[in-house]
């Protein structure tokens, strides 16, 4: 595997945490990884469709825990793309309905019908806990980074503008700055400083990863001093 994998593998299996934790992880995958779809008379539904069947078992073992919500999991084969399978978790009317409630995206009339409030989510960060954890599951679901060995590059990328905003201030309050680019329609939000890609990781949980890259850095200072 790819060393953006392996760090991805890492985050995956790290234990789901705290309730607000969950709830941030799951806003995160919402906006790099869902959709919302309104099938009229009040009925909505999310999906959250992602490459990684790694990522598809976090997805689901966090509905599962912080909503009680079992999703329905399957798979579309991409023939175009040399059989690449996308994992599809689409979840029910009233649990997507109440997943919405719990992100502050609709709100719940008195007579029982909802009304949509926000395009996005507007979940709250205000623990160190939960922003560790947004950045996590942000870098799961939109993140890659190059091989320490060839180049320091972490980047996070989003066609989102509202995100990328969100994800340059979470960073940077971790004393983290960082630069943008546009890439086709996206906007890369990225770090290229060894130390600053090696905060970043330790900021997300991924310990293994972090000693992974230190080793790279400790090797390539040995050859320059020779």
């Amino acid at each position: 595997m790819s060393f953006s994998s392996n760090v991805k593998d890492e985050l995956c299996r790290l234990p789901l945490g705290k309730n607000c934790c969950m709830l941030s992880e799951l806003t995160a995958l919402y906006r790099t990884s869902g959709s919302l779809s309104f099938h009229g008379l009040g009925r909505v539904q999310v999906q959250y469709r992602v490459e990684n069947a790694a990522l598809a078992r976090r997805i689901f073992r966090l509905l599962r825990a912080r909503m009680n919500i079992t999703p329905r999991l399957h798979y579309v084969q991409h023939a175009r793309l040399g059989g690449q399978r996308t994992c599809v978790l689409t979840i029910g009317d009233e649990d997507s309905q109440r997943l919405m409630l719990a992100l502050h995206m609709i709100e719940q009339n008195e007579d029982g019908s909802i009304r949509p409030i926000s395009k996005t989510v507007r979940h709250p960060m205000t623990r160190q806990c939960c922003r560790r954890a947004y950045l996590r599951a942000a870098f799961l679901g939109s993140g890659t980074m190059t091989a320490p060995d060839k180049e320091y590059h972490f980047e996070l990328s989003t066609t989102d503008q509202s995100l990328v905003k969100e994800l340059s201030r979470l960073l940077d309050k971790s004393g983290l700055p960082v630069n943008t680019y546009v890439r086709k329609a996206a906007t890369v939000v990225y770090l290229k400083s060894a130390q600053h890609i090696s905060d970043a990781l330790a900021l997300m949980g991924a310990s293994n990863s972090v000693f992974a890259l230190e080793d790279v850095r400790i090797r390539k200072q040995a050859r320059g001093a020779a």
